[in-house]
């Protein structure tokens, strides 16, 4: 039972994931892509996690928590880049 509720869950995050590729290319604006972009970073994080689960082993977690810290800096470069044209002051 719970090897289904995982698949349908992987799916739907895979899902989720393209349409946020979709939003990221075709975005109006560059805030609409940042959002995007850190969208995709947080399904990232969720897929890595329920295959993590589907696969029965703790590695997964490791690379979520990694890739949690990345896509959060990233994210935050991106903005202030946006909002002041230097991330550096």
């Amino acid at each position: 039972m719970i090897d289904i509720a995982l698949k349908i869950a992987l799916a739907c995050v895979a899902l989720a994931m393209l349409l946020n590729l979709w939003s990221l290319l075709k975005g109006p604006t560059a805030p609409d892509r940042i959002l995007a972009l850190d969208t995709m970073v947080i399904n990232a994080i969720a897929f890595i996690m329920l295959f993590g689960i589907f696969a029965d082993t703790v590695v997964f977690f490791e690379a979520a928590l990694l890739m949690a810290m990345v896509g959060f800096v990233s994210t935050v470069a991106y903005t202030k880049f946006l909002l002041r044209g230097d991330i550096v002051e």
